[in-house]
C-alpha cells in the first residue's frame, strides 16, 4: 500500500484490495499499531486529543463497515455491471418501440429498433428514471432560476454516454459542445470519473463544468464513496499549516497522486503510454486554453452527489494552488444531493476561499435525501458541510439553513417524519402533473423507485427528478454576505 508521509501531515489509509475478512475484523479489536504493521491499514496522526471509549469503539466500527462494504463491492462488481448492462438494455429497448405493446407490434412486424445500435440515443438508468433534457420554456436567462436550472441538467447529463451528451447539448440544449473527459484514478488503476463541458450560447461567455455522480450499477463508484479514508494535507502556501482532512475517496477520484498528493503541475511520463489524464489537471488546463481567448468568460462548476463532492472540491484544490486568475473567473458552483468532503478545518479553509475570491456555493438539498447527511457528522467523526444548505421540502418550498434538518441520517428521531414524507411523495408523484403541469408526469420506473423510499427513506429523494423540479418550481433562495459570515464563525467556533 502506498502511504501519504511526502504530502500529509497525517492520514487514515485503507485498503480492502490488500485485506482478509479476519483482516477486516481485526479493525475492532486490534490496536492501532498492530494494525499499522498491516498492509491494508496505515494511519499517521497528529492529533493528541483525547477521546472516550465510546468514541474510540464507534470509530472503529465506522471504519470495520467501510472496509467490510468495499470487500462486498469488490466481489460484486462483475454481477453489479452485468446486472445494469441488461436492466438498462430492457429500459431502453421498452422506450424505443414504445412500451411492451410497441415492442411485440414491432417484434411481429421484425422492425423491432435495437437501443446499442444507436448510442446517442441509450440512455442510463439515471435518464430513465427522468427523460427530460430541456430547459423549462419558462425559465430564460437572467430569471434566477436559469444558473440553477442549467446546472442540474447538465449535472444530469454527465450520467450518460458521451455520444448521448454530445447530442443532447447540441440538438436539445442548443449549446456548443467542448468535451467529455475520461479520467484516471491513480489508486484504483483505471478510468472511474467523467466529466463534460459546454459552452451556452445564449450567453455565450459562460461555461459549463459537470462532474458525474455515482452510477447505481458502478461498484468502483460506490467504493469511491465509502472510502472512510482520509488525507490532512498540508497547505502548500503556508509553514506547518494544514488545510484539514478531506475525504480519501473523492480526493482519490479527482486526481490524487500516489506520493505526489497534489503537485501545481505534473511532471510528464517518460512513456507517452503512461500518461492518464487526471480530472482536475486535466480540466483545470482546458479551462485556461478558453478562458485566455476569451477575457470575459466565466465557467460554472456543477454535480449531482458524488459529482458535487468533486465540484467543491475541485475550488479547493485551485485554492490550494494559488490559482487565482482561474477563482476570479468562477462564475459560481451549484452542487445537488452533495455529500460532506472534509472536518471543520477543511470547511474554514473552504470558506476562506470563498470569501475572499467571492465565490458564489450553492448546496442545494432537497427533503430527506440520504447522501447530503452521510459521512456520519458526529463527536467520533470529523465530517462538517461548510457553506449553508439551500434546503426544499417535498412541497418545494425552499429556505436558507445552517444545516438540513435531520443533519445525521441514521436519527432515530426522524425515522417516523421519513417514513411518512416517503410515502407522501408516491402520492404526489400521481397527482404533481395535473398540479403543475404535465412536464412533471412521472415515468413509471420512477414510480417504482419511490417504492424503494418506502423500504431506506431518504434514497429515492437522492435522484435528479426531486432535483430537477427544485430548480424549477422552488423559490430562488440566495445565501446573504451576512448569513455566509455567520455560518464562518460558527465553523470557526467549532
Amino acid at each position: 500500500m502506498t502511504t501519504a508521509d511526502e504530502f500529509c501531515e497525517s492520514y487514515l489509509v485503507i485498503d480492502a484490495k490488500e485485506a482478509s475478512l479476519y483482516d477486516i475484523a481485526s479493525i475492532l479489536i486490534c490496536s492501532t499499531t498492530y494494525l499499522n504493521t498491516k498492509n491494508f491499514y496505515k494511519q499517521r496522526s497528529q492529533d493528541h486529543v483525547d477521546r472516550s471509549t465510546s468514541q474510540n469503539i464507534c470509530t472503529r466500527f465506522i471504519i470495520f463497515a467501510s472496509m467490510l462494504v468495499q470487500k462486498l463491492l469488490i466481489w460484486s462488481e462483475k454481477p453489479m455491471s452485468l446486472i445494469g448492462f441488461l436492466i438498462e438494455l430492457w429500459l431502453n429497448l421498452l422506450s424505443s418501440n414504445g412500451g411492451v405493446f410497441g415492442l411485440v407490434i414491432n417484434y411481429i412486424k421484425g422492425k423491432v429498433v435495437k437501443p446499442d445500435e444507436s448510442p446517442e440515443k441509450f440512455m442510463s438508468i439515471i435518464g430513465e428514471l427522468d427523460q427530460r433534457l430541456k430547459l423549462d420554456s419558462s425559465i430564460r436567462k437572467g430569471d434566477g432560476r436559469y444558473n440553477r436550472s442549467l446546472s442540474m441538467i447538465a449535472s444530469k447529463l454527465c450520467y450518460e454516454n458521451e455520444d448521448f451528451v454530445k447530442a443532447a447539448i447540441q440538438d436539445q440544449l442548443k449549446m456548443e459542445f467542448i468535451g467529455f473527459y475520461r479520467c484516471w484514478n491513480d489508486y484504483q488503476d483505471e478510468i472511474t470519473t467523467y466529466a463534460t463541458m459546454f459552452q451556452d450560447t445564449l450567453d455565450p461567455n459562460l461555461i459549463v463544468v459537470a462532474f458525474r455522480g455515482t452510477s447505481p450499477f458502478s461498484a468502483k463508484d460506490w467504493i469511491t464513496d465509502v472510502d472512510i479514508s482520509w488525507y490532512e494535507l498540508k497547505d502548500l502556501n503556508a509553514t506547518s499549516k494544514t488545510i484539514g482532512r478531506i475525504h480519501g475517496g473523492f480526493m482519490k477520484a479527482l486526481g490524487l497522486q500516489k506520493i505526489k498528493g497534489w503537485p501545481k503541475d505534473l511532471e510528464p511520463s517518460p512513456n507517452a503510454t503512461d500518461e492518464h489524464p487526471f480530472a482536475y489537471y486535466t480540466i483545470r488546463e482546458k479551462l485556461k486554453e478558453i478562458l485566455e481567448k476569451n477575457t470575459n468568460a466565466k465557467f460554472i462548476l456543477t454535480g449531482h452527489s458524488l459529482g458535487g463532492a468533486l465540484a467543491i472540491l475541485f475550488v479547493g484544490v485551485l485554492g490550494l494552488h494559488e490559482e487565482t486568475w482561474l477563482l476570479r473567473r468562477l462564475e459560481g458552483v451549484y452542487t445537488f444531493g452533495q455529500p460532506r468532503v472534509g472536518d471543520v478545518s477543511f470547511g474554514m479553509y473552504m470558506m476562506k476561499i470563498i470569501k475572499n475570491h467571492d465565490v458564489r456555493y450553492f448546496r442545494y438539498v432537497y427533503g430527506n435525501d440520504m447522501v447530503p447527511r452521510l459521512p456520519y457528522d458526529g463527536r467520533s467523526q470529523f465530517f462538517k458541510h461548510f457553506g449553508p444548505s439551500l434546503f426544499f421540502d417535498s412541497f418545494y418550498n425552499g429556505k436558507v439553513m445552517e444545516e438540513e434538518p435531520n443533519k445525521n441520517y441514521f436519527s432515530i428521531v426522524w425515522v417516523i417524519p421519513k417514513y411518512m414524507t416517503a410515502l407522501w411523495e408516491i402520492i404526489r408523484s400521481f397527482i404533481l402533473p395535473y398540479w403543475k403541469g404535465t412536464e412533471y408526469k412521472e415515468s413509471h420506473v420512477e414510480k417504482m423507485f419511490r417504492m424503494v423510499g418506502l423500504i431506506i427513506p431518504g434514497l429515492a429523494a437522492h435522484g435528479p427528478k426531486d432535483y430537477i423540479d427544485v430548480t424549477r418550481l422552488g423559490p430562488e433562495i440566495i445565501p446573504t454576505i451576512t448569513k455566509m459570515n455567520k455560518l464562518a464563525e460558527k465553523i470557526t467556533r467549532e
